[in-house]
Formats: structure tokens, sequence, C-alpha cells
């Protein structure tokens, strides 16, 4: 419409699938509306916690694909308030359906770019975050749309409370790397890894996803890296 500001593009990919079976369509139609998040506007504040006033804090989880860790962790935690964001979506409706099925109460959803809700975030409103299996853009010219870079990463340490918890995840031999430079550089963010199980072995609070399993049984050894925003 003329007269809105465009908005830069910072999402890649597709946004959506197969045609969505009709429970579905009726999922979103129906119980989207009172579980999700409305994009913030630029230089909105958005305060999580006002979502879930009875939560002691609030976790985030950065493209949670078809769910299985998002709804796995809002039903350990009942305690904890949970904000998934997905734009594809397919993973959306299979998220949604999830918790819908389940009755969880303690998890919203928005549909698009999760830079965009972080930079509407208060300071260390965020307990634990996690960015699992994100797409890893292997061919070099594609490097720049990779979510976890020095920009995504500011965002994170501005909003995670001093001592919590970044969880990332990769199955490609090109990201792992790129992964562990740009998050151990950053000052804000210390690696808890001693030796190599630590990084090499899932930890029993770190559910398996389908696309996981698929990297498994493809052969791809994944990654599982734990930093803990230092204090300020």
């Amino acid at each position: 419409m003329e007269g809105e500001p465009t908005r830069q593009r910072t999402l890649y990919g597709r946004r959506k699938g197969k045609k969505l079976r009709p429970g579905q369509q009726e999922l979103l139609e129906t119980q989207l509306p009172r579980l999700s998040i409305a994009t913030p506007a630029e230089g909105e504040r958005f305060d999580p916690h006002t979502l879930f006033p009875d939560k002691k804090e609030v976790w985030l989880e950065i493209g949670f694909g078809a769910g299985e860790h998002l709804i796995w962790q809002a039903r350990q935690h009942p305690q904890i308030g949970f904000i998934g964001c997905e734009p594809f979506i397919n993973g959306l409706a299979r998220g949604l359906g999830a918790a819908v099925q389940e009755g969880l109460h303690n998890i919203r959803f928005l549909q698009d770019d999760a830079r965009l809700l972080l930079r509407a975030l208060p300071e260390r409103s965020i307990g634990r975050a996690f960015i699992l299996f994100p797409d890893p853009w292997p061919k070099l010219r594609h490097h720049k749309r990779r979510l976890v870079a020095t920009p995504t990463l500011d965002l994170l340490a501005a909003a995670m409370k001093d001592g919590a918890e970044l969880r990332l995840a990769t199955d490609d031999a090109s990201y792992l790397p790129w992964m562990v430079e740009h998050a151990t550089r950053h000052p804000a963010f210390e690696w808890l890894a001693e030796g190599p199980a630590d990084w090499r072995t899932r930890p029993a609070d770190w559910p398996p996803t389908r696309y996981e399993k698929k990297a498994l049984a493809a052969g791809r050894r994944p990654a599982y890296l734990r930093l803990v925003r230092r204090p300020r």
C-alpha cells in the first residue's frame, strides 16, 4: 500500500510447502489467533512476560521446524513460558496442532523472522534460547544468509538474562566451524564444552527431532553446542 514503509528482506527460502490438510488449515484459522504473537512494528517494545504473567521466565526457540523439541520442552517445563518462531507455515501448523492436542497453555507462536521480535524485547527478558538445525546455506555466496551470525548473536546477547543458556545445533560440516567461530568469538557468550563429548553427545534434556533422525540416517553427525550468556 502506498505510503507504508518497505521492510527489508531478511528471510530466504520457502515459507510454504505442501498444501495443508483441511484439519491443519482449520487449526490455523481457529486456534492460531489466540496463540499467536503479532510481529512488533519497527521501534515497538514488546515484553514477553505479559504473555505469561504466572510463569517464572520465558524461553525462545527460533525456527522450531515441526515443533518436536518445542513441545517436549513446554511439556517438561510447565512453569516456563515458551515463544516459538517459525515462518514456514507447514511447520507452524504441526507445532500448533501438537500444542492444541496436548492442551499446552505455555506456548505462543510467531510466524515471522525471530529477529524482528528480538529487536523489540527488553534486555534480560529471555531465560534460554534455542536455534536448532537452521538452514546451513552451504554455498559460499549464501553464507551471509546464515542465521547464526554476529548480528543475531548481538540481539540475543541483549535479550538474554545473565547466565541464560543458548543452545545451537547443526549437522552441516561447513556450518559447524562457522557456528563455533561466531559464537565463541562473541564477547557475550561462553562455550560450556570442556571436551569433544560435550558437543558430540546430545544432553538428556535435549530431545531428538525428526530432522535430526534424518541426518543420522543419512550419515551426518550432529553437533550440540551449549553456551552461556556472560554476566554484564
